[in-house]
């Protein structure tokens, strides 16, 4: 057990005086007891989280406090909270509360974080007129009755991760709201009243049961949303859903989580791709149809000019197989011009290719080597020339030795192993045993996106409570 001590906190803030201090940071310090802070009447400000703190009651006595933190502690109700009517923030996430009755009274409350606890109900909220965030995300809250129907200063609200299985009216007064997150619970409609929550930008509605369309036109009169999340739900499979939303709700930038744009791109670029290889694939038949059919016509043309050929007694038989010859070559070259396509690059370099390997080897006769003639496809790099010896060409060149035959005799393939002579721009790591070459990996640029950071990830701000941007993302 810790007990925290009012005279080491003097001496740490160079002070004799506790009425000096309005603010005070003590996380990360296994306390268990901070009742000694009641002398510290003008503290406004207290960080007392990731300790062991299991009540509250040390506290009663700093009713001047406005701003309190004790997320993950070891609380299990707010008794002793009660007192502390000036308290405009509250984060008390990640401890092991069932219940927040306690926090009702506090009138001045502006911000209200419970995430990560066991509360099951949500009492009723009417007395904080001025409450802009309440977040309940991660408790297992099936519903949330009339808690929050006369919050009408409210604008973020996140129950993910909860166990709602509706929503019903009870948002039907929140007309202020900007953010409401509901991800990860068993929803099955999007109810009527949203037609009311016509300042929502941010709307989470991803992993719940929406099945039907008809449940989203709803979503119509949201003409300020501009990121809409239905990604798990059984009507994000529906066909030109992306489509349909987009007409549906006009301003929205970021839907399940990327932009909208570019993924009606890319939908349209692959409707493209599906019918080029359409008209690709009924060209080609109707070339092989009429490739098949000029060879039809060169076999009934050679038949015709063999048959007149053998009428006539003058010419003698071997002038008719030349005659012929000739006749099947030209009737060859004139279809193969009209009706053979163009070639592609590719179908070049491999023509060139096979008339330079017929004719002689791209580097011409290896009669430098020792040996006999090899024919080498490729040119090797002037600063990767070797001199070769003996019947280490063949290890050389052959396809089939191992990797690790290369570089078991150096001196007799002329590979230099002294480390100053290696060329540093490729040097490489060599696994002798196994014949293994490790290369360095390359970094791929990061593409510029131009779509508006701040429809992608909500911006940050000092405090929340202050009604200014979201700093909840992760709750």
């Amino acid at each position: 057990m810790t007990v925290l001590s009012s005279k080491k906190i003097l001496q740490e803030n160079n002070t004799n005086d506790p009425n000096s201090i309005t603010s005070l940071t003590l996380t990360h310090k296994a306390l268990s007891d901070v009742s000694c802070l009641g002398e510290f009447r003008n503290l406004e400000r207290l960080d007392l989280g990731f300790n062991n703190l299991t009540s509250l009651e040390g506290l009663k006595s700093c009713v001047n406090l406005k701003w309190l933190s004790v997320l993950q502690n070891k609380l299990q109700s707010f008794k002793g909270i009660e007192c502390l009517s000036k308290l405009y923030v509250l984060n008390a996430g990640k401890n092991k509360l069932k219940s927040m009755d306690e926090v009702k009274s506090l009138a001045s409350l502006r911000a209200l974080i419970l995430n990560d606890n066991e509360i099951s109900s949500v009492c009723k909220l009417d007395q904080m007129k001025e409450l802009n965030t309440l977040v309940l995300s991660r408790n297992p809250i099936r519903t949330l009755g009339d808690a929050v129907i006369k919050l009408k200063s409210i604008t973020k609200l996140s129950l993910s991760n909860c166990q709602l299985q509706t929503i019903d009216s009870s948002l039907k007064s929140c007309a202020e709201l900007k953010e409401l997150r509901l991800a990860h619970n068993e929803i099955t409609t999007i109810p009527s009243e949203f037609v009311r929550l016509v300042k929502l930008q941010n709307l989470d509605l991803g992993n719940n049961f929406i099945t039907k369309w008809s449940d989203l036109k709803v979503l119509s009169s949201l003409v300020d949303l501009k990121n809409l999340n239905l990604q798990g739900n059984p009507v994000a499979e529906k066909e030109n859903l992306v489509k349909k939303v987009k007409k549906l709700v006009p301003n929205v930038q970021i839907f399940n989580g990327r932009p909208i744009d570019k993924i009606m791109t890319k939908e349209e670029t692959d409707k493209v791709d599906v019918s080029s290889e359409k008209r690709i694939s009924r060209k080609g038949h109707l070339n092989n149809a009429g490739a098949l059919g000029s060879e039809k016509k060169r076999k009934n043309l050679f038949d015709e000019k063999a048959s007149d050929w053998r009428k006539d007694g003058t010419i003698s038989e071997e002038k008719k197989k030349k005659k012929l010859k000739v006749l099947l070559q030209n009737d060859n070259n004139i279809t193969d011009d009209a009706e053979t396509p163009t070639a592609t690059p590719g179908d070049k370099k491999k023509s060139k290719h096979k008339i330079q390997k017929t004719d002689e080897p791209v580097m011409g006769k290896a009669s430098d080597l020792q040996g006999d003639h090899i024919p080498l496809e490729k040119k090797p790099d002037k600063k990767s020339r070797k001199k070769l010896k003996g019947d280490n060409i063949n290890v050389i060149d052959s396809s089939e030795a191992p990797f690790t035959d290369l570089f078991t005799d150096t001196t007799d393939i002329g590979i230099e192993t002294n480390e100053k002579k290696l060329d540093h721009r490729t040097t490489q790591d060599i696994d002798a045993v196994n014949g293994l070459v490790t290369f360095p990996t390359k970094k791929k640029k990061k593409r510029n996106c131009s779509v508006d950071p701040a429809a992608l990830q909500l911006s940050l701000v000092d405090e929340v409570g202050l009604g200014g941007p979201s700093t909840w993302d992760d709750l």
